[in-house]
């Protein structure tokens, strides 16, 4: 067994309000109670890789994570297997060796640097005894601690590993990003490629609804502003009216239309000019070209091949076609 000497400072008395009002969250703290807290907590500021506890040591605190992260483990066959993974706004102890009956068969460290306040497990026994309210309050932790416990039992044994994926990102928001890829897999008992593996499709699954639901705002925008009319029009000008930079527009329409934006806004003058040439009025007063010019094209030349692109025929052909249809 190694010997854990840690370094105890000076506590903040802004520390023991925050954890108080956490607290008070769940149950009214007697103001005699606030006052023992104020006494008796202590505060430690581990290193990244610094040990709260190793296996075979006593646990005689309970703490709380005001910063920072914290891993627990046992070692089996050389083997590190991660028993859970705590973040700010958690109590942590052991759980083999609670109150330091026995010795722990966890380690606890830190994947971060941390700062923990705790109390001397002794003086939690005789609050316990002494106030209500702290019994209340370590019953509602212990109860949302044994319910997470459970969920995340279940869904390591029976869930595959996406499922353990988009339960870890459910259950600890933001730390998918934060925490050591290793320790993450090891908590949720897969390989830490397979791990990767996993976060890069989720992340490109993300990126592809993202783009989507982006593709769908520059086509509302277009619609209802009817900004193809501007022969000048560059996606720059689109990107800053929406607020976003300008190549995650290129990417969407490249990944959903398979197109440029050039040809996409050709999309919406040569619709626009084929709704205005089923208007007879129109034709009899505009040339084609003339009409062209209206819905945004800049020349008669870039015109003319747009709409061979996009219909298949030049555009008298197709007047012709529909006069044909008449």
């Amino acid at each position: 067994m190694r010997e854990n000497l840690l370094q105890i400072k000076q506590v903040n008395p802004q520390d023991i309000a925050y954890i108080l009002g956490l607290l008070t969250m769940l149950y009214p703290v007697s103001g005699e109670l606030q006052e023992e807290f104020y006494k008796h907590a202590i505060a430690i500021e581990l290193e990244e890789g610094q040990h709260l506890l190793y296996e075979g040591g006593k646990c005689n605190y309970m703490y709380f994570i005001r910063e920072g992260a914290l891993m627990a483990y046992s070692t089996h066959k050389q083997k590190k297997i991660t028993t859970y993974i705590s973040v700010e706004n958690e109590f942590v102890s052991s759980l083999s060796g609670l109150y330091g009956e026995q010795p722990s068969r966890e380690a606890i460290v830190a994947v971060e640097p941390t700062l923990v306040l705790g109390v001397h497990t002794d003086i939690l026994q005789g609050w316990y005894k002494q106030f209500f309210d702290l019994n209340y309050i370590i019953r509602q932790v212990y109860e949302n601690y044994y319910r997470d416990a459970q969920e995340r039992t279940h869904i390591v044994r029976v869930g595959n590993a996406t499922e353990r994926y988009h339960y870890f990102v459910k259950s600890k928001p933001g730390f998918i990003d934060r925490l050591p890829l290793d320790c993450i897999a090891s908590f949720l008992d897969m390989k830490p490629e397979t791990l990767l593996r996993i976060k890069k499709q989720e992340q490109t699954n993300v990126q592809a609804i993202n783009s989507e639901s982006l593709l769908r705002q520059v086509e509302q925008f277009v619609q209802e502003t009817e900004c193809f009319k501007e022969k000048t029009l560059k996606v720059h000008t689109i990107a800053m009216h929406l607020g976003v930079p300008a190549y995650k527009i290129s990417q969407a329409l490249s990944t959903f239309t398979k197109t440029s934006f050039n040809d996409f806004i050709n999309q919406y003058r040569i619709a626009y000019l084929k709704i205005q040439l089923e208007k007879e009025e129109f034709l009899q007063n505009f040339t084609m070209e003339a009409l062209a010019l209206q819905a945004g094209f800049a020349s008669r030349s870039g015109f003319y091949k747009a709409f061979k692109k996009m219909e298949g025929i030049s555009p008298k052909e197709y007047l012709a076609a529909s006069k044909a249809a008449v």
